[in-house]
């Protein structure tokens, strides 16, 4: 049977688009598809209003990344509030008290909302788990589907392409982890493992624990609060789609824009970093020793830190 001209090979020429290499179109392969997690970065918004399919139980058909996101995202929601109201005791009021004795009687007064036997876990400790292993996940994920999209069969395949880049934003995420996770090691679980509780533990503590290891202590917390401070201020302006990366002005504009975003967001993350510095360093940083029994406690808990150690 003769071939009608559909069936024919589209004509290469001048005026073919869609052949401007001179290449014949061909059906792509099932490894050239490119996964559903993909296209949105590679096609415009309007091309994605597409109705939304559901499964039996009536839930979106999104893929794992989608669901990753969106549990990193809201995650830090919860942990912000918790982290405001920490900012708040440990260096607003010291810098408005001037005094971490008057201080301490703040934080105690607030300090039974966020650390009860309920709110805890859901305020600190879930989300933080949350956020941390949903975006170790995302990026195990996206490194499979990467290997997926290359067909890496092998070890050696496997190798020869790269992990999914890291951001900033994430790279301060993880240079936080073990920064936030000593200070909670120190404050909450070696209380409660040595003492009992930690009922105890008080912005006197932090103030004796510069008094013995200064620098120690003004190196770790000053970057704590820097690394902490940029990583969620980066975060929550990638939440409201306010990062340079997420321009969507016309060209002209857009380098303009994003500068004006990246000084932005630093010159934010700067005033918050000194604010809580001024408090946490100037204030409670400078309170001292604390002396009696309650000082001996400190001492003990102080000495059983490996990276302190005793006070010579």
């Amino acid at each position: 049977m003769a071939e009608t001209q559909s069936d024919l090979p589209p004509v290469v020429g001048p005026d073919n688009d869609d052949n401007i290499t001179g290449l014949l179109e061909v059906e792509p392969s099932p490894v050239a598809e490119t996964p559903a997690e993909f296209k949105e970065a590679y096609f415009p918004p309007q091309q994605q209003q597409q109705p939304q399919r559901t499964s039996t139980l009536g839930l979106s058909s999104h893929g794992p990344a989608y669901w990753l996101v969106r549990a990193q995202k809201y995650s830090s929601y919860a942990f912000t509030v918790f982290a405001a109201s920490h900012i708040a005791n440990v260096a607003l009021i010291p810098l408005a008290t001037r005094s971490v004795v008057e201080s301490n009687r703040y934080l105690l007064l607030t300090r039974p909302y966020y650390q009860s036997a309920l709110t805890e876990p859901i305020v600190v400790s879930l989300p933080l788990a949350v956020h941390i292993v949903s975006g170790i996940a995302l990026r195990l994920y996206r490194r499979r589907q990467a290997l997926t999209r290359y067909g890496a069969e092998t070890q050696r395949d496997r190798k020869t392409i790269p992990w999914p880049a890291v951001s900033g934003t994430s790279a301060l995420g993880y240079a936080l982890v073990p920064l936030a996770g000593f200070h909670f090691w120190s404050t909450r679980i070696l209380p409660m493992y040595m003492h009992g509780d930690n009922s105890l533990i008080s912005l006197s503590y932090i103030s004796h624990g510069f008094w013995r290891h200064p620098l120690v202590s003004f190196a770790g917390f000053t970057a704590l609060v820097g690394i902490g401070t940029w990583h969620i201020t980066w975060g929550w302006a990638k939440w409201l789609g306010l990062s340079p990366t997420q321009v969507k002005e016309s060209e002209s504009r857009r380098n303009l824009i994003k500068k004006r975003r990246w000084y932005g967001i630093n010159a934010v993350s700067a005033l918050v970093t000194a604010l809580w510095l001024a408090g946490g360093l100037g204030i409670v940083g400078r309170g001292g020793k604390t002396d009696g029994w309650i000082g001996r406690e400190f001492d003990q808990l102080y000495d059983t830190m490996p990276i302190l150690g005793r006070k010579s």
